[in-house]
């Protein structure tokens, strides 16, 4: 019996609880599609010997693995408290001073690393700390001082961030930092690069020039988490190879109880627009402590599947926690069960629409068929991985195997829902030889079986990009009558 293949991805962070050869192998083993390298932490070194464990134990597994390079982005935090920590209390008055020095906090102000901050705020603004625990209204600002009052009070230590509520801060999207991690990103030969904090299409745009400036042909994951780039969602959609939904951020600059809603109207606006959607932040955060995750964190990660989420994100969970390949496993588990439902094997998405690409409506064209007819798998011999993403913006239960020379397209595609890279190292002038290869690959690897009904899709000029104009309905084991 064929074992049923998960279409969800999982993005794990690696940390100093997944730094070893043997728990990488492990997050492998468990389910691991893409690894991410959180940039706010380490060095470039320390990030290119990362890379080459990742690639090099993935392979020793059969697996096509892309690397996450996650900028930190603006730094915009408190600086450090004198004793490490204060409570503030309900109504007392708390200062944000730019001019006040590293360490010098106490219970009436403390110093910030964005010294910009009081020429982006305004009276009656609220500013949250520490992911909400601590909310701040602006009374006034006089020169680097931002007098406030506590509206909620608690423990507050160092360090923690600030954010805005609504949005409107003006620090640069790419500091000096991100700059310097850019070039490391294209070093290590990231398959994907993350943007934190953009709000708009020119800082994506601005980050893909740095990127080809540096050769690196790594895809642009935009990471929603300002309120103002919901404003300017589809034309940052259109600059980027995928977008990430930050909700922590995010929901304290727009409030948790909007993030089911937005995160829906997001997934769909990217599916539309042929963008791949991460969903992030706090999926499994009990497992950072418990090996089994809370009912409520099945509810989130199953609930993201139906919404049509390519991949699930796993941050401190698998970094620093104490169950990172259970965490795994479990995510795993509650994806398939999730793949099952209706919802996530039917679409009607985009039949009505008209193509202006060749390679784009056969792509259509195949999944249509796949839907309506009893297919046992897809195969697409791709130079890019355009096809094979058209292909999975389509809900299907049948799975998309993605057969590329190019190993950076093998382990792009492995982001993609429903995408399965297989390295196909040659290209045949022969199509009916290119087939025959294709479905005996397939065979050995037991995806396929005797009796099967394959969709192969390809173009007539094989090894160029963007060329897929063929497709072809293939029964494996009665090859020859189809093949003429």
């Amino acid at each position: 019996m064929r074992a049923v293949l998960r279409r969800t991805k999982i993005v794990a962070t690696l940390g100093p609880a997944t730094e070893s050869d043997a728990a990488i192998d492990s997050l492998i083993k468990a389910g691991v599609d893409v690894v991410r390298l959180n940039f706010s932490h380490g060095k470039p070194d320390e990030h290119r010997a990362r890379a080459e464990k990742i690639r090099r134990i993935g392979l020793e597994n059969n697996r096509h693995l892309a690397i996450l390079a996650d900028l930190q982005g603006p730094k915009i935090r408190l600086e450090k408290f004198k004793n490490g920590k204060v409570n503030l209390a309900l109504g007392n008055k708390f200062c944000l001073n730019a001019e006040c020095p590293d360490g010098e906090g106490d219970s009436e102000q403390i110093g910030i690393t964005y010294k910009q901050l009081p020429q982006d705020v305004k009276n009656e603004d609220i500013l949250v700390l520490d992911d909400g625990r601590i909310v701040l209204q602006v009374d006034s600002v006089e020169g680097p001082r931002i007098h406030c009052t506590v509206q909620v009070g608690g423990e507050l230590s160092d360090n923690k961030g600030i954010n805005l509520k609504g949005g409107g801060l003006t620090a640069e999207v790419l500091t000096d930092k991100d700059r310097a991690d850019l070039k490391t990103a294209a070093l290590i030969d990231a398959d994907y690069l993350a943007v934190s904090f953009p709000r708009n299409a020119a800082d994506m745009i601005q980050a893909r020039k740095l990127l080809d400036a540096e050769g690196s042909s790594a895809g642009l994951i935009a990471k929603i988490e300002r309120a103002e780039a919901l404003d300017n969602l589809e034309e940052i959609i259109e600059h980027s190879a995928g977008i990430m939904i930050a909700r922590g951020d995010l929901g304290v600059e727009i409030g948790d109880a909007k993030l089911p809603a937005v995160q829906k109207e997001i997934i769909k606006k990217a599916r539309d627009l042929n963008c791949v959607t991460i969903t992030a932040t706090q999926m499994m955060e009990s497992m950072r402590d418990s090996p089994i995750p809370t009912r409520a964190e099945v509810f989130d990660v199953a609930n993201a599947v139906l919404d049509g989420t390519d991949a699930v994100m796993l941050s401190a969970e698998t970094a620093t926690g104490a169950y990172p390949s259970e965490t795994v496993r479990s995510m795993s588990d509650i994806c398939l069960n999730a793949e099952q439902h209706s919802r996530a094997i039917k679409s009607r998405h985009r039949i009505d629409d008209t193509f202006m690409r060749v390679d784009e409506a056969i792509a259509m064209a195949a999944m249509y068929t796949a839907n309506h007819l009893n297919v046992r798998a897809i195969a697409t011999l791709t130079e890019s991985g355009s096809t094979a993403l058209w292909m999975s913006r389509i809900s299907s239960g049948i799975p998309i195997f993605a057969l590329s020379r190019h190993q950076s397209t093998n382990r792009k595609v492995n982001l993609y829902r429903g995408v399965f890279p297989v390295y196909f190292p040659t290209v045949h002038t022969n199509h009916a030889e290119a087939n025959q290869e294709a479905v005996e690959l397939m065979l050995k690897q037991g995806t396929i079986a005797d009796g099967d009904l394959v969709i192969i899709t390809k173009g007539d000029l094989m090894g160029t990009g963007g060329g897929t104009n063929a497709m072809k309905i293939v029964e494996v084991g009665n090859m020859p009558s189809f093949l003429a």
